[in-house]
């Protein structure tokens, strides 16, 4: 690694360092480094517990348990100079304890560690947040055999690096980071380079190893959950064809929402359905968060008159913690509930229609305002004042 000293138009080279001679231990500095900013790895990760050991019959301690943005299980595993010859053997004992936690018990592990952390939240909230799904109930974490590896050191023994590559062939998603520190006067850095699979050419490895082994299945509870939802849907859309245009030319499917355009670009009317819920709601996602919040809150200060349009009371969801926005109209019921269908599809279809309406004139207000936005020109035009 080397310095650009743009001066001398030329390049001074880094001292490369050991973690033994600057002095940091694994638990202390290390693993506390990869907890604090895990995105150091590549990607979004959750950590749910540190030293985790949960596991029956045994006093073994795993270094980090992380959930990706996949809802999968992700066991870290931090050595500092050098690997040793049993890292791969210790993370896929770790890999199989954990292959039986379902999602209570992960929810129960992430609690734990937040209240030892001292940090506030319900566990279960927070993963949905994470993952970004409404209903928690609606993914399963830790399916099947998805869990994955990550292996952190300075040095990797070959019998390590070996062992990794052969079980790639298998699917099983093994990678290994390269951690290197380096110094200059005072200041220290740390360079994280994944080497196993080369990132760069990650998606291929994958891809030959996932046709060597040719395994991708549906479990029957998805298909199941596909199957509800497909029908579910195909009734409310016939429910909406004699009250409303807004779905004409909409065709079920499998997720758990449906949208249709307003006629304003990133705000949609959607139906969502889940085991809990059912609503209808206004989605706003433009792409920007601080632009989904000013559309949300310039509704919010027309809340009167819209809720009066709408004839009852709407739920105004700002999600500060996310990019989007929205205001429902809901209720507790389940989708997979058959029986309760006819009781959510006349919510569903009624409150639809009435927000439609309760809508349209202020998206026609705020449509020329958002435009003159994104095009970076002034807007000179007469807007409503906001209700008191």
């Amino acid at each position: 690694m080397f310095r650009v000293d743009r001066i001398a138009n030329s390049i001074q080279p880094l001292a490369a360092r050991t973690f033994s001679e600057l002095g940091f231990r694994e638990r202390a500095h290390l693993q506390e480094w990869i907890a604090k900013y895990p995105s150091c790895l590549g990607e979004e990760l959750l950590i749910i517990q540190k030293e985790f050991a949960g596991f029956s019959d045994t006093q073994e301690r795993l270094d980090l348990l992380a959930l990706d943005k996949e809802g999968r299980l992700v066991i870290i595993e931090n050595k500092l100079d050098d690997t040793g010859r049993d890292v791969t053997w210790q993370a896929l004992k770790y890999a199989s304890y954990c292959a039986s936690l379902k999602t209570e018990s992960i929810c129960s592990i992430y609690q734990e560690h937040l209240q030892k952390a001292g940090q506030a939240g319900v566990a279960a909230e927070l993963i949905a947040d994470f993952l970004e799904v409404g209903d928690l109930a609606e993914v399963t974490l830790n399916r099947g055999i998805t869990q994955r590896i990550m292996l952190i050191a300075a040095n990797f023994r070959k019998e390590v690096t070996s062992t990794v590559i052969w079980l790639m062939n298998f699917r099983l998603q093994v990678q290994c980071f390269k951690v290197t520190p380096w110094s200059m006067g005072d200041e220290l850095f740390l360079n994280v380079e994944q080497i196993i699979p080369v990132r760069d050419t990650q998606e291929f490895v994958i891809g030959l190893a996932d046709k060597a082994q040719d395994e991708v299945h549906t479990t029957s509870a998805d298909a199941r959950r596909h199957s509800v939802r497909r029908e579910f849907w195909t009734e409310l859309l016939k429910a909406m064809q004699g009250r409303s245009e807004l779905y004409r030319n909409i065709s079920p499917g499998t997720a758990t929402w449906i949208g249709a355009g307003s006629g304003v670009r990133g705000i949609g009317f959607n139906f969502s359905a889940a085991g809990r819920y059912g609503r209808a709601e206004l989605y706003i996602d433009r792409g920007e968060q601080e632009e989904n919040k000013y559309v949300f809150d310039w509704l919010h200060d027309r809340r009167e008159t819209i809720q009066a349009a709408f004839g009852g009371q709407l739920d105004w969801e700002r999600l500060d913690h996310r990019r989007a926005s929205r205001v429902k109209a809901e209720i507790e019921t389940d989708i997979y509930d058959t029986t309760e269908w006819p009781r959510m599809i006349e919510f569903m279809a009624d409150a639809m229609v009435r927000m439609e309406r309760a809508m349209r004139d202020p998206l026609r207000t705020i449509a020329p305002e958002l435009k003159a936005r994104q095009s970076g020109t002034a807007l000179v035009a007469e807007v409503d004042e906001p209700d008191s």
